[in-house]
């Protein structure tokens, strides 16, 4: 139950979701405690595309995870609208019938829920939403590690890939419009870039020898990677472009699975300096790697959370593959799957509280809060390494 509200009168800013054009207006900001389960009754959306606006809006709520949809009673806040000539007018209110978000949105149908929804848990929380942002990760439905995209609930599902050969370690760039990935058209593993907008494809990465598992800087503008040509698969940060290659570990392991703080500051990535392969943090500036203390020595693809207060990792044991988060502050490791499962590759949401991985055939997302799991895709094939827009 909603146990405080409280209203204060502010202009809210909050980020635009292109492609969809928001109609935005002056509404209070409403604060609620961590523990608040909300509640909120959903009335179904007027209008000729109402059915699936209210279908993608309801979904979008209930997955992430602050609210309690009710569908009667008396509600906290209520959410209603309606839908006509491809512009959702979307509102909520309050128990007393006072407007609390009132907006427009344009785009799809799936576009305007989703903006709604995510307008929805930003003002009512003030935490960042998951409506809107895209997911990528391989899949062997052809019989090829191909790279696919996604909307975040699994929808929209387009083969990004048709290579042919290998197309593995997709990475979004923060705001969704760019991935990185490495591919083996040329007979050996380079690293290439896509514009999702164009299909614009370089290959910006190409350095004799393995170059491979890039990731996005927070601002786009480089990307850290692994890069052989010294002889030893070492950490290298490179512009997006390809220029300017900076070598930052100096070992005789293999460096990988690098991500980066959101800051930009610094960058966590799995090392097997000592035998088993463990967690480090190095500065984006280089220096010397410090170990992440998760209490497990087996661990491997780490993910920062965009708050940064949290890495999500892999470790083995019991014969299988866990997935599991590690508190910086606190120092403290939960793992979230359970012992002797196939859970793997785990990645970040945008709001630090929702992980994607991978378990068997399947795509799943978690809530790190309260562990309900959700089978966001399958049916296409072996499913690997998720990646997630910001």
């Amino acid at each position: 139950m909603l146990r405080k509200i409280l209203l204060a009168l502010t202009l809210l800013s909050l980020p635009v979701l292109p492609p969809v054009a928001q109609v935005r207006a002056e509404t209070p900001t409403i604060t609620v405690s961590k523990s608040d389960s909300i509640a909120l009754a959903l009335t179904p959306i007027s209008g000729s595309e109402g059915e699936l606006v209210t279908s993608v809006l309801r979904n979008d709520l209930s997955l992430a995870g602050y609210f309690n949809l009710v569908s009667g009673g008396q509600p906290g806040l209520t959410v209603s609208g309606s839908d006509s000539g491809g512009v959702t007018s979307g509102r909520v209110t309050d128990f007393s019938g006072g407007t609390v978000l009132q907006r427009q949105y344009r785009g799809d149908a799936r576009q305007r829920a989703h903006a709604f929804a995510r307008d929805i848990i930003e003002t009512l929380t003030g935490n960042p939403g998951l409506p809107g942002s895209r997911i990528a990760f391989v899949a062997t439905r052809t019989g090829r590690k191909e790279i696919y995209t996604a909307d975040y609930d699994g929808s929209n599902v387009r083969q990004l890939t048709h290579d042919g050969n290998i197309s593995v370690a997709p990475a979004l760039s923060a705001d969704g419009r760019r991935l990185a990935y490495t591919g083996y058209l040329k007979g050996y593993a380079d690293i290439y870039t896509i514009e999702l907008g164009s299909g614009a494809r370089r290959r910006v990465v190409k350095f004799p020898g393995t170059n491979s598992g890039a990731t996005w800087s927070p601002d786009g503008s480089r990307l850290a990677c692994t890069v052989s040509r010294d002889g030893n698969p070492e950490l290298y940060i490179v512009s997006a472009s390809g220029s300017g290659a900076q070598r930052l570990t100096h070992t005789s392991g293999v460096e990988s699975s690098p991500s980066w703080s959101p800051d930009g500051q610094e960058i966590v990535y799995a090392a097997d300096n000592g035998g088993a392969p463990r967690l480090y943090r190095i500065s984006a500036n280089g220096g010397r790697p410090r170990p992440v203390a998760s209490g497990y020595r087996f661990t491997t693809e780490p993910d920062w959370s965009p708050d940064g207060k949290k890495i999500a990792f892999n470790l083995r044991e019991g014969g299988g593959f866990r997935v599991a988060v590690h508190d910086l502050a606190s120092g403290q490791t939960q793992t979230l799957s359970s012992a002797g499962s196939n859970a793997q590759n785990p990645v970040w949401g945008p709001d630090s509280r929702h992980l994607l991985f991978t378990d068997g055939p399947n795509l799943v997302m978690i809530d790190s809060r309260t562990g309900r799991r959700t089978t966001i895709l399958d049916g296409l094939g072996a499913i690997s390494e998720p990646a997630w827009s910001r």
